[in-house]
């Protein structure tokens, strides 16, 4: 049990280190191949911090640990949104760029409903409940026309919206590696502990899981998916600290699109994925909490204050808590 926990640290760690390294190098070599800023902080960025995400649920699907692949992306989504935005919040109101509003919760919600749907094939149809390879195919084909469609939104939009403004300034403020050598090196070996971090992470968590008596959908919907979402929580907490709140909201949401549309669609089109014993509700909390960003952002006048904040904390640690003291 102790080596398990403590090859799960280590799993963690090499998945938030190489996903740093991962990003750096990729935006360094982005970079010096004269790629734009907005460019690169619109995919490059975004595809980096999805990767210890990506390179959890590939194992897993490899190895059959579907619960795990399952826990950990919508457990990453409800984290994103009551753990990062609520102790973001709470740091310092955040603001909501119109822009986001108009754009990226749309999308997200749009993400979230088609997952849904998927997910409940019992209710529609007369079969098992679960995201098929079908359907993993119609998730990347809805993150494709969701990444043109932003990329020539954002492109024609860059001097007016005051989110990209900020974002393009948070990615030249980030040091460039010296060389395209550097950034190769960099990229390879971020790409490498994340792979090794991957491994390790589904392999100690599986092993607890069976230890403790806990089911892999929640090791993937707490431990898993928490530790997978911390670049996330550092990267929204620095931009809320910077007083660039509106990166903080925007880096949730897209995260959140990513991991329903991108690692969603992956997974299940490597291998059909069955929702586990309860996994229907945590659907509905990822929906809930998603549906409710729209009236706060609105009551709130395009703001999450820090009362909002601690409501949307309190809402995430008392839902994981029930979950794990009802699954023991």
């Amino acid at each position: 049990m102790f080596l398990d926990i403590l090859l799960l640290v280590v799993g963690l760690v090499l998945l938030l280190g190489g996903g740093d390294v991962l990003v750096r190098g990729a935006v360094g070599t982005a970079s010096l191949l004269g790629v734009s800023t907005l460019i690169i902080g619109l995919t490059v960025v975004a595809f980096g911090t999805s990767a210890p995400e990506l390179a959890v649920n590939l194992f897993a699907v490899y190895q059959n640990n579907t619960d795990v692949s399952f826990g950990n992306i919508i457990g990453s989504n409800i984290a994103n949104v009551g753990l990062i935005l609520g102790a973001a919040a709470l740091y310092r109101p955040l603001d909501i760029q119109p822009s986001i509003v108009a754009r990226e919760i749309p999308m997200m919600l749009v993400a979230t409903a088609a997952v849904a749907i998927m997910a409940f094939d019992a209710l529609l149809f007369d079969s098992t409940d679960a995201i098929a390879r079908g359907d993993g195919m119609i998730l990347l084909l809805l993150f494709g026309a969701f990444m043109f469609y932003m990329l020539r939104d954002a492109l024609s939009q860059r001097k007016k919206d005051a989110y990209l403004s900020e974002m393009e300034a948070e990615i030249k403020q980030q040091e460039k590696p010296a060389s395209m050598l550097v950034s190769l090196a960099l990229l390879v070996a971020g790409l490498c502990a994340v792979t090794g971090g991957g491994k390790l992470t589904v392999d100690a968590a599986v092993n607890i899981a069976q230890t403790i008596g806990l089911s892999q959908a929640v090791i993937g919907l707490t431990v898993v998916a928490i530790g997978t979402s911390l670049p996330e929580l550092a990267t929204s907490v620095m931009a809320a600290r910077r007083g660039h709140t509106d990166i903080a909201m925007g880096n949730v949401v897209g995260s959140n699109i990513f991991n329903l549309l991108l690692i969603m669609g992956v997974t299940a089109t490597c291998r059909p994925i069955p929702i586990p014993d309860a996994g229907h509700t945590d659907l509905i909390v990822m929906a809930v909490l998603s549906i409710a960003l729209l009236p706060i952002a609105f009551i709130g006048r395009n703001n999450i204050s820090r009362r909002e904040g601690a409501l949307l904390l309190a809402a995430y640690v008392g839902y994981l808590t029930w979950r794990t003291v009802t699954s023991l």
